[in-house]
């Protein structure tokens, strides 16, 4: 059986320790999961259920290059988070066994149009134009879980211009990443491949045409993107 039209690539991420790559299905973002962000956007910091939003896995950026500031938006801003990349999928997935779903972890920002984000609340809209557009997801190379472990504290951190701008640890999520994995596997049926942006610190902002951000997750993995 053949394709009726070529099929596009399939987005990948290089993987430290190995010359082959990591396929990227879907990207699964979590909203607002540190308490000094919750707070800075505006909303009670609450440990209530977390919420999810999609953005495609065309939307990798893989690390080397540079992020295109993207049209009809004038208010751009960076999110940086711990990345999970997942080798198993499931559904209903006890958090007592969401560490042997994950095969690595990696750092990315959740690149977002923020002004038609606040557009699209306002108006009770969908977020897609604000937070799926074409490379709003810059992501590191894949730590592989061998490498690494299951990464519980460390810091986070994000420079923008070498300025720090984002500082916290992720051992201040609202929700860890096993409990993360629970409550999406109720939501939807896990596929190996796809990612898991866990949530970002306070700190978010605007980015410029020139600026370069760089940003570290302790014991994980560091990101440079260029704006451009």
């Amino acid at each position: 059986m053949a394709y009726v039209i070529s099929p596009p690539p399939m987005p990948t991420l290089p993987v430290e320790g190995s010359t082959n790559v990591f396929p990227v299905g879907r990207i699964f973002c979590v909203g607002r999961n540190y308490a000094d962000h919750a707070r800075e956007m505006g909303d009670d910091p609450q440990r209530e259920p977390p919420f999810f939003f999609l953005k495609p896995g065309s939307a990798i950026l893989p690390e080397g290059r540079d992020f295109p500031y993207p049209a009809f938006s004038e208010s751009v801003h960076y999110e940086f988070e711990l990345v999970a990349a997942l080798g198993i999928g499931g559904t209903n997935i006890p958090a007592t066994d969401a560490p042997k779903h994950i095969y690595g972890y990696a750092v990315g920002l959740d690149m977002t149009r923020r002004d038609l984000q606040d557009q699209a609340k306002a108006l009770r809209r969908p977020w897609e134009a604000g937070k799926a557009f074409d490379y709003s997801a810059p992501c590191s190379r894949i730590q592989p879980v061998a490498r690494i472990g299951h990464p519980i504290r460390g810091a986070i951190w994000l420079d923008v211009n070498g300025k720090r701008a984002q500082n916290s640890d992720i051992a201040a999520l609202i929700w860890n990443i096993p409990e993360i994995l629970a409550e999406l596997s109720k939501l939807f049926t896990l596929a190996p491949g796809d990612l898991i942006f866990t949530g970002t610190p306070a700190g978010v902002g605007p980015v410029q045409r020139g600026d370069v951000l760089h940003g570290c997750v302790e014991g994980v993995a560091e990101l440079t993107v260029r704006v451009v």
